[in-house]
């Protein structure tokens, strides 16, 4: 997991980065916030900044609700 240089706390990735690293669009991190899936860290500026163990959380969990349900979460995780 990327740490920031001053003092170890993990770093926080704009939305469009996460959505990279997840393999997923960059809507769907919109939308899992907009669900509570995914909560914001940090801003900069306008951008929403998330930890990358927080969205890969996310991720599982969508990804696990969409096998108990057969694929009808309303989430998405296709990218």
């Amino acid at each position: 997991m990327p740490y920031d240089r001053r003092g170890g706390a993990p770093a926080l990735i704009p939305g469009e980065l996460a959505a990279r690293e997840v393999g997923v669009a960059p809507a769907t991190i919109r939308k899992w916030v907009q669900l509570g899936r995914l909560t914001a860290a940090g801003r900069a500026g306008r951008a929403l900044l998330f930890r990358l163990e927080d969205v890969f959380a996310a991720e599982r969990a969508t990804r696990a609700a969409a096998r108990r349900t057969g694929g009808r979460n309303g989430a998405g995780t296709e990218g």
